[in-house]
């Protein structure tokens, strides 16, 4: 990789937005020096023009700048015509979209009646068979002939009729061909767009927004940050359309979101966005609204230069190297703090709030998948013996009067108290990450460092402690500690999201602390479902769960509930439940198990990405599915408590 093609944004320190070419979708400029966009889908059925109208202008009232529609065969493609008189006739100029899979002879039309198409790289001229085929450089460039000639037309009807393209990539949609060559990677979602894009440059076309969407976040980040280079490297640098596609419902889904979203926004990279939620339209407006404002905070601290070039690469994922002390860093998993400081008085009820239940009458711990490793007491006492499993944290005043010679309980101190400790003593040194103080770790490799800061720009901040403790050889473990002080649990939710998630997608951070006002069971939720999203701790069932839209065959809000009703105890597994078979076949690839919509009343099972139960009647489905992961040896009875 070329030097230039290493700089995927501005500046890796210092918060700064990417300027990216401005197009004008409609009368709404977009890219360019413009504010972020917000955007979502219809979930109606297209032909349903009263329905679809109407959802479209809640969507419009609740936020949202422009709006999709799918479009999946010529007949919903021209009744757009009707949707867009109808909603013009109410007074509303919101650009629409449509969105485009397998029929070109539908995005034709639609791209004389809409402001935008959106057209899937891997659906629109390839067909996915899931086979693996030997291409020659002969045969490869064959191919791209073959859908240049398809793709083409398209591209003359945008160009005349002024309308915008989305050249969206689905990860779990990249065309056969493109996985024989480069597998199923980031670096196979970019080339799978840029061909596409090169076509449009040759016949002079630029008016483009590009996606590179993803249910798996490391993927869906690495994919962007690759574009971003790649469009650098091209000097045509075109804005993009930010989301993370299945991301579910509730809190999974706007925690995966967040992670996503926000670690590209971080870094400037991003026009318009959608969160894509299993739930109503325009329940994803004032979630996207919320991840937007972060950006608008103003107390930053900017960050002097330092060496990065090898601290990580940001184009693959690697974890940051480092001491294993006790049960953090090295080879071991994130772990988890709660705290209890605030508390006046500390019992074992406090404990079920992180993952603890104390059964009185049989004197023991129950341990749940999501127990926080470390609690925190500060200056309070504890007064009974805690879970085996469980450390406890506290000031070091405390501990040295109190439990200095327990076993379990470590100390947390601050430079003032360094010197008081022993070489190859374990405790915790709290700093401020802006602080320059990191050198005098190299004399205590047992030291765990939790970092923190005041200031919003975390990401950039937590992001130079990375560098510096690289660039002198510093292999403490660190503990991510982040402060949150909104009354809204959302929002708390979504930022402690992008400020953590950022820097585990990285390869940084032995562990994570939040502390809010927010409940303990919230804010422990919250710290397990970032780990969860960033693929860097599994703790639960994950749900890669799409959207729902015009070409959905089932109610995907109420069967996602049914399946998670029975499924969630399963932790690690990965159940796929995907509306219809645009991106389904293929975001089995990132799922053990998969639920698809594949007639009116019909669902599809995989294994993976083989179909092996077809056409099953829905009311029979989920049993199916449960007999599906029994057969192959996943299932474990539910704990009763």
């Amino acid at each position: 990789m070329s030097e230039r093609k290493k700089q995927y944004c501005v500046d890796l320190l210092n918060r700064s937005r990417l300027v990216t070419k401005e197009v004008v979708i409609g009368e709404l400029p977009l890219g360019g020096e413009n504010r972020i966009r917000i955007q979502s889908m219809t979930t109606t059925d297209t032909m349903d023009t009263e329905e679809s109208v109407a959802q479209s202008i809640r969507m419009i009232e609740a936020g949202s700048e422009l709006v999709r529609l799918t479009a999946p065969s010529k007949n919903e493609a021209e009744n757009l015509q009707q949707i867009k008189n109808k909603i013009r006739q109410k007074g509303y100029s919101t650009p629409l979209v449509a969105d485009i899979h397998f029929t070109p002879n539908a995005a034709e039309i639609a791209s004389r009646i809409v402001e935008k198409v959106r057209v899937n790289p891997g659906n629109y001229a390839d067909k996915k068979k899931f086979e693996e085929i030997e291409y020659t450089n002969e045969s490869y460039q064959a191919e791209l002939e073959r859908i240049e000639k398809k793709f083409t037309p398209l591209v003359l009807l945008c160009k005349e009729q002024k309308t915008v393209m989305r050249i969206g990539t689905n990860h779990g949609s990249l065309s056969d061909r493109i996985l024989s060559r480069y597998g199923d990677t980031p670096e196979g979602m970019v080339e799978s767009a840029m061909e596409f894009i090169r076509i449009c440059e040759k016949n002079e076309f630029f008016d483009l927004v590009i996606s590179m969407k993803a249910s798996n976040t490391l993927v869906m980040v690495q994919a962007y940050r690759l574009l971003t280079a790649s469009m650098l490297e091209n000097d045509k640098c075109y804005p993009t359309h930010l989301g993370v596609t299945e991301a579910g419902d509730g809190e999974d889904g706007r925690i995966k979101s967040a992670v996503g979203i926000g670690s590209l926004l971080e870094d400037g990279i991003g026009d318009t966005i959608r969160v894509s939620l299993t739930e109503e339209p325009e329940a994803e407006i004032p979630v996207a609204q919320k991840i937007i404002k972060k950006y608008k905070k103003q107390n930053i601290l900017k960050q002097p230069e330092c060496i990065t070039n090898g601290a990580y690469d940001p184009f693959s994922y690697k974890k940051r190297e480092s001491n294993s002390v006790l049960n953090i860093g090295g080879p071991n998993v994130p772990v988890v703090f709660s705290d209890l400081s605030n508390k006046d008085k500390i019992s074992q009820a406090n404990f079920f709030s992180f993952g603890y239940n104390y059964s009185v009458k049989l004197d023991k711990w129950h341990i749940m998948d999501q127990a926080a490793d470390y609690v925190y007491i500060g200056e309070k006492r504890i007064s009974f013996e805690v879970p085996g499993t469980l450390s406890v944290v506290c000031d070091y005043k405390n501990w040295k009067e109190n439990y200095r010679h327990k076993e379990r309980f470590y100390p947390v101190v601050d430079f003032d108290h360094l010197s008081d400790m022993d070489f190859n003593e374990v405790f915790f040194l709290k700093m401020k990450a802006e602080d320059s103080e990191l050198l005098a770790l190299l004399k205590y490799p047992k030291a765990v460092l939790i970092i923190e800061t005041d200031y919003d720009n975390k990401t950039q901040i937590f992001r130079s402690v990375y560098m510096r403790m690289y660039e002198h050889s510093i292999t403490n473990p660190v503990i991510l500690k982040g402060s949150y002080f909104s009354e809204d649990s959302e929002s708390f939710q979504l930022n402690s999201s992008i400020d953590a998630g950022s820097m585990l997608i990285d390869g940084f951070g032995d562990g994570i602390w939040l502390k809010a006002i927010q409940s303990n069971v919230l804010v422990n939720t919250t710290s397990f479902g970032i780990l969860q999203a960033t693929r860097t701790r599994i703790s639960k069932t994950e749900y890669i769960s799409c959207p729902s839209c015009g070409r959905t065959l089932f109610d995907l809000q109420e069967t996602t509930a049914k399946i998670r009703a029975r499924t969630d105890h399963l932790k690690g597994l990965k159940i796929g439940i995907m509306g219809c078979i645009v991106n389904g076949p293929g975001e089995m690839a990132d799922a053990d198990y998969g639920y698809v919509g594949t007639g009116p009343g019909k669902i599809n099972l995989y294994k993976e990405k083989t179909v092996v139960k077809k056409n099953i009647q829905e009311f029979e489905a989920v049993d199916a599915l449960v007999e599906l992961i029994k057969e192959n040896g996943d299932w474990t009875e539910p704990v009763k408590n």
